[in-house]
């Protein structure tokens, strides 16, 4: 609003750039514009201040459908004064000379014509429509209705208003309609909410059985390679002992070829050792029938002797020996000896 300074007798009107001021004196209008700044006198001025900027209006208003339904339109409406001079001139825009408040209530004024010009445009939208339709394209339809509606009304247009812009913010049924036209969608999305859960349960049972499938088909795929192993198990087995069968009749065989062999050698050898014994054998029969019968008692002697006892004394009288010596001497020399002396044997001791 205007500020305004008080001296004695004159007074001071100071406005914003987005107001329009009208001063008349005397029926004749003295100054007029947008941020106006001047000196008056109280008693023989007359000032109208209109604001010049974007003005939003908010309406709300209740009618009902062609079914019967009562209906609650929210909507907002954006207007502004484009011939302020007109505008004041149809609406009164006096100002307090003293304070500078508007006199009157000229925006509540220009508010109830446009809320009821909207609604008197939205209200024939609404009779042809039914509630499930205004529901559900209520809401563009009546947007455009009263934008038109208002934009070419004779009477906002010869009072010096402009509709910049119409907005339809909600359309409403009764709190009891609205919850009974929300029960099928709510009804149909749970039933899609369920059908999903029916779906996500048929798609785990029929996962869990793919899965037990699997786990089946894994423990008889598991069950095939244990009874190959098995058989593998049993074939190495098999094949393990023919193996040893075979290392142990080649080693048998070999052994018995070895003792063959070691026999053969052995009985060679023997043959060889038992040639080569008769044929010392042969050589020592044939040097005994070459040597004489002394050399041959001698032998004899030599034998006798290593295998006697051991002998702690041996008497050897004359009596002994002479018949022996007797055997292996010629008789001559036998008969000499015996004829000549001889001593008394000797005592011999081991």
């Amino acid at each position: 609003m205007a500020t305004i300074t008080h001296r004695p007798l004159v007074k001071h009107l100071q406005s914003s750039s987005n107001t329009y001021v009208r001063r008349m004196r005397n029926g004749k209008v003295v100054n007029h514009g947008a941020g106006q700044s001047f000196w008056f006198r109280p008693r023989t001025s007359s000032i109208s201040e209109l604001p010049l900027d974007e003005r939003e209006l908010p309406l709300i208003f209740r009618d009902r459908t062609s079914d019967f339904q009562e209906i609650a339109v929210q909507a907002s409406v954006t207007y502004r004064f484009v011939d302020p001079e007109v505008a004041a001139s149809r609406i009164d825009f006096t100002i307090d000379n003293s304070r500078g408040h508007w006199t009157a209530t000229p925006l509540e004024q220009v508010g109830g014509l446009i809320t009821e010009l909207a609604q008197q445009h939205g209200v024939s939208v609404l009779a042809s429509m039914e509630l499930t339709e205004v529901m559900t394209h209520g809401i563009p339809r009546l947007r455009e209705a009263i934008s038109q509606g208002l934009r070419g009304d004779a009477r906002l247009v010869e009072t010096g208003i402009e509709i910049v812009d119409v907005r339809v913010v909600a359309v409403r049924p009764e709190p009891e309609m609205e919850k009974a036209l929300q029960t099928p969608v709510r009804e149909e999305l749970q039933q899609e909410a369920d059908r999903a859960t029916f779906e996500r349960r048929a798609m785990a049972v029929e996962q869990e059985r793919g899965i037990s499938e699997n786990e089946l088909q894994n423990r008889i795929e598991l069950a095939k390679r244990e009874e190959q192993l098995v058989i593998q198990q049993g074939a190495n087995e098999h094949k393990r002992i023919s193996d040893v069968a075979e290392a142990s009749r080649v080693k048998a065989t070999a052994e018995a070829q070895n003792v063959v062999v070691r026999g053969e050698a052995k009985a060679t050898a023997m043959r060889e050792l038992g040639a080569a014994e008769a044929a010392t054998e042969q050589q020592k029969v044939d040097a005994y029938r070459e040597a004489g019968d002394a050399v041959l008692f001698a032998l004899a002697v030599k034998d006798f002797a290593g295998n006697l006892p051991d002998v702690g004394t041996l008497v050897v009288s004359p009596d002994m020996i002479t018949p022996l010596l007797a055997k292996f001497m010629s008789p001559e020399e036998a008969t000499g000896e015996s004829e000549a002396q001889t001593p008394p044997p000797p005592k011999v001791g081991k």
